[in-house]
């Protein structure tokens, strides 16, 4: 993937939080914190575990993998929501693991 498709999804991302953002704000009167967001990534993050036990028959569902493949995109959109409203670059913070777990990993 090459820089400008990273940063074209960093920025459709971030729009459709827009768009979470004014349903909170028209159901709840207030927008989701980023503890909030935190913890609905952690929620479908615990799902994306479930569909994989479900994937490998080690737990029962039906339709676990359309479900895992939403999911798995869905944590992706959280992480780079959770970068941005931390101030955080998530290109550098991908980056920087990558080259220190390379490195560290010889």
């Amino acid at each position: 993937m090459n820089k400008e498709d990273f940063d074209e999804i960093i920025r459709h991302s971030m729009i459709i939080r827009k768009k979470y953002h004014e349903l909170e704000l028209q159901h709840h009167g207030s927008k989701w914190t980023v503890e909030e967001d935190a913890l609905a990534y952690l929620t479908d993050a615990g799902l994306v575990g479930r569909n994989i036990m479900s994937e490998q028959q080690r737990w029962p569902k039906a339709g676990s993998k359309d479900e895992l493949e939403h999911k798995l995109g869905e944590n992706i959109w959280w992480l780079i929501v959770l970068a941005e409203r931390s101030g955080i670059d998530i290109k550098d913070a991908i980056n920087n693991f990558l080259t220190k777990t390379d490195a560290a990993l010889g």
